[in-house]
């Protein structure tokens, strides 16, 4: 038979989604399941946010600004940067898969911490290029001194995750300094802050502010998580004017849709509500990892929205557990569990669950 596809994707894993809450349920024969598993807030749509939504889809039959531009400049505004610095789309993932577009052609190299986001591998097999997987510290984290060593002149693009995601763990200002300074200039360095909001480490610094004006780095940023968009896909990214206009010629045409646009301009709105509601959610990251470490789990201190637990072989049975009780979390076999901070009550099922499965 004749291969339609590309044969190198057999072997790439795809990229997994949380669990449909409602399955369960079903299956369980309960009312309702909590799902902690892919890393929303839970705290429902920022104020204005549905009336801005509703607003656009009067107008939906029309295409959007392709230029996104009342939105890079609201943008440009709240972050103190150019405007024509900001590209926006499909959430801060896709611009990721855009920037290894816009550098990378096939046989060269992308650099990052493993494990880290699951979507890094699938964006460089898209590209045709070489993952180049640095192992994470013994501390769960990102090896930089390793990273850059491993850069070789066929590396175009090296990303740090900031906080990382699955494993919640943070690079502070010094490290980071001293990985930049090591890249090549020809490198582009990717600072993914998609959980950025969640910090409270005054050690971890603000990419935008503190390197935004290096040449070689990018900073992705997303909408979906600390201001609740994540059913509507809106991410940014900053870079260089040059390396922004370049970007923007691959950018796929219309992908920051009208209804999306008017979300993101409302959410920014309301960022008083952002604040609180980070505030809750940090509140209880430290209340569950306290409690998880009661439970002899060796949860490393996150700076996101979710708590890491380094089960390794064991982290698919404790999946399991956890569903039979009725909370989806996110297992990474054979590393860990990954599990979102949701409402108090949500977060107490889940503890409740992990000791059952634990003890």
């Amino acid at each position: 038979m004749t291969r339609l596809t590309r044969a190198d994707l057999e072997a790439l894993p795809a990229y997994v989604a949380g669990r449909n809450v409602a399955d369960l349920a079903k299956e369980l024969g309960l009312t309702e399941a909590i799902k902690l598993a892919s890393n929303e807030v839970a705290y429902g749509p920022l104020p204005g946010v549905p009336e801005a939504v509703a607003r656009a889809v009067q107008d939906s039959h029309r295409y959007p600004d392709m230029g996104v531009a009342v939105l890079r400049d609201k943008l440009a505004e709240r972050y103190g940067v150019a405007a024509d610095r900001i590209v926006t789309g499909c959430g801060s993932v896709a611009l990721a898969e855009i920037l290894a577009k816009s550098t990378c052609l096939p046989g060269d190299e992308i650099v990052y911490s493993w494990r880290s986001f699951e979507a890094y591998p699938i964006i460089a097999a898209g590209v045709g290029a070489t993952s180049v997987r640095v192992a994470n510290t013994a501390e769960h984290g990102h090896d930089l001194t390793a990273m850059a060593e491993a850069i070789t002149d066929r590396t175009r693009l090296a990303i740090v995750c900031n906080p990382n995601n699955p494993t919640g763990t943070s690079v502070r200002k010094q490290e980071l300094d001293r990985f930049l300074d090591a890249v090549p200039s020809d490198v582009l360095v990717v600072l993914d802050e998609a959980y950025r909001e969640f910090v409270t480490d005054e050690q971890v610094p603000d990419a935008l502010a503190t390197y935004g004006d290096r040449p070689n780095v990018v900073v992705l940023r997303t909408l979906s998580k600390a201001w609740g968009l994540a059913g509507l896909r809106v991410g940014f990214l900053v870079a260089q004017p040059a390396v922004a206009a370049a970007i923007r010629k691959v950018v796929t045409p219309f992908s920051t849709s009208l209804v999306a646009q008017a979300a993101a301009l409302a959410a920014l709105d309301a960022e008083a509500e952002v604040t609180r509601r980070c505030a809750l959610v940090v509140a209880e990251r430290e209340r569950v990892t306290e409690a998880l470490r009661k439970l002899s789990v060796e949860v490393p201190t996150s700076q996101a929205n979710f708590v890491w637990l380094p089960l390794a072989d064991k982290a698919a049975a404790f999946g399991a557990a956890c569903e039979a009780r009725g909370v989806i979390v996110r297992p990474f076999q054979p590393d860990g569990v990954r599990v979102t901070i949701g409402l108090p009550e949500e977060n107490d099922a889940f503890l409740a669950a992990a000791e059952a499965a634990l003890l």
